[in-house]
C-alpha cells in the first residue's frame, strides 16, 4: 500500500510578490527550496494563513539568500505581498518506507530566513 505524506513545508513564510502578468507559479528563494527539498518545476500546495485560500501550482527559483516569495499568474489573485502563507509538498511512500519517514519542515523569520529546521511536528495539547 502507498500512502500520501507530506514531504516538507516552509511555514509562515511572507509573501513578497504578486505578479499577475509573470508567467504562473511561485518562485522561492533557492536557499529555501533546497532546504525543503523542493525541486523547480515540482508541484506545490499553498495555503494562505492571511485570507484562507488554498491553491496549487509549481515552484521556480528566486535568487539564493534573497527571501523571495512570489505568486505569480492567476495565483497572484490568491495572495498579496505581505500574506503569511504554508507551503507544502507530498510523496507517496510505501509502508516500508515510512519506517524511516521524516519530512522535512522549515520555519523562517520575517525575512523568510531559515530559522529551525525540524522533521515532526509536537503534539497538539488538549
Amino acid at each position: 500500500m502507498q500512502r500520501i505524506m507530506l514531504k516538507s513545508k516552509l511555514h509562515r513564510v511572507q509573501v513578497t510578490h504578486s505578479e499577475l502578468e509573470y508567467e504562473g507559479s511561485c518562485a522561492i528563494d533557492e536557499t529555501l527550496l533546497e532546504a525543503a527539498q523542493i525541486r523547480e518545476y515540482e508541484q506545490i500546495a499553498i495555503y494562505n494563513i492571511t485570507n484562507g485560500e488554498r491553491f496549487t501550482t509549481y515552484a521556480i527559483k528566486a535568487q539564493r539568500n534573497s527571501g523571495v516569495i512570489s505568486i505569480n499568474g492567476a495565483a497572484a489573485h490568491k495572495a498579496n505581498p505581505g500574506d503569511l502563507i504554508i507551503i507544502a509538498t507530498y510523496a507517496n511512500y510505501s509502508e516500508l518506507e515510512l519506517e524511516k519517514y521524516k519530512p522535512a519542515l522549515i520555519y523562517v523569520n520575517e525575512n523568510n530566513q531559515i530559522i529551525a529546521k525540524k522533521d515532526s511536528i509536537q503534539i497538539q495539547a488538549a
